[in-house]
């Protein structure tokens, strides 16, 4: 099993989670975030971290953020890692938790 960034972090890219992550397991692309299954340890201290609920275990994706799963193992890769907290994104598609 392994966490899920859904595209419902597209546009917002809150980093606290990835700050939390003991494996560094998250990469960090322009307008979102990704975790790589192969890194991530299930410890579910991301899922908990997420101020817009996010992040899923992949068994418990909903239905119609499936497709994250397999972009998650493809995507995540491709960016650089990212540990620390930086702004978050909170672009025109970003689901604001402070409104």
């Amino acid at each position: 099993m392994a966490y899920v960034v859904t595209e419902i972090c597209v546009d917002c890219k809150y980093t606290s989670c990835a700050a939390v992550c003991p494996v560094e397991a998250f990469h960090e692309a322009p307008d979102t975030l990704y975790i790589d299954p192969d890194t991530c340890i299930d410890c579910n201290a991301c899922q908990y971290e997420c101020p817009i609920d996010a992040i899923f275990p992949d068994y418990d994706v909903p239905e119609k953020h499936k497709p994250s799963i397999e972009v998650n193992a493809k995507e995540a890769s491709k960016f650089p890692v990212i540990v620390t907290t930086k702004p978050p994104l909170k672009g025109a598609k970003c689901s604001d938790p402070s409104k």
